[in-house]
């Protein structure tokens, strides 16, 4: 009867692991920053941001757990050429974090997202804006790459992931693909088991999972 509890135990603790990697996005390719391409393209068109219609959803993670939630744009453009984006960049707005899992009206949401907005994370007020800058979009065994240069906390690291752009109504949408990325290349240091050895279990997961949502139209 032990043998068997243990055996149902191992297999338990199995299942988890292969349904928590299978579940896990994968981590973004991070290098170091890179020039923007330049378009010289006589019919590149400037799309303006929608800010309503952008977003960016997050996800960090600790052993006990998850918590999640957006981050709004503050304002950007996409260079169009021939149909396809070309270049661009977006301000992201690092004060509008938001907590979705935590309900608005429990303390719980406010501790965390001041904790979030703090020194500890992302200190908004010393640092309030992000920018993403696109350096590179091209086609890689059947998948779009997007590379750009993101600026987080004065530090800039060039990232690539796996979007869906489309056209329509005279719009264009990139779509990624979740992804994730290491907090720890921009600073953002509280509680990684990797800079700090005293944590036990105490610990918050590097990698950050990020969704982005950016809608422009023409200018």
């Amino acid at each position: 009867m032990k043998k068997k509890f243990v055996n149902i135990l191992f297999i338990t603790a199995l299942s988890i692991s292969l349904f928590s990697c299978k579940d896990k996005a994968k981590e973004a390719k991070t290098t170091e920053a890179e020039t923007p391409v330049v378009t010289e393209a006589a019919d590149a068109k400037v799309y303006a941001v929608d800010k309503a219609a952008s977003a960016i959803a997050w996800t960090g993670f600790k052993p006990t757990g998850s918590h999640n939630g957006t981050i709004g744009l503050e304002s950007g453009v996409l260079n169009v050429a021939n149909g396809k984006v070309v270049g661009g960049s977006f301000i992201i707005d690092m004060k509008s974090i938001t907590v979705l899992d935590i309900p608005a009206d429990d303390e719980g949401n406010a501790k965390l997202h001041g904790h979030l907005t703090n020194a500890d994370f992302f200190d908004v007020e010393k640092y309030p804006s992000a920018i993403f800058t696109i350096t590179e979009v091209k086609e890689v065994e059947g998948k779009t790459m997007l590379s750009g240069n993101l600026t987080l906390k004065e530090v800039k690291n060039n990232v690539t992931f796996p979007v869906a752009i489309s056209s329509e109504g005279g719009a264009v949408t990139i779509t990624s693909e979740a992804f994730s990325i290491d907090r720890t290349k921009w600073n953002v240091q509280y509680g990684s088991k990797s800079i700090f050895d005293n944590l036990g279990d105490k610990f918050i997961n590097d990698d950050i999972e990020l969704k982005i949502t950016v809608k422009a139209a023409k200018s």
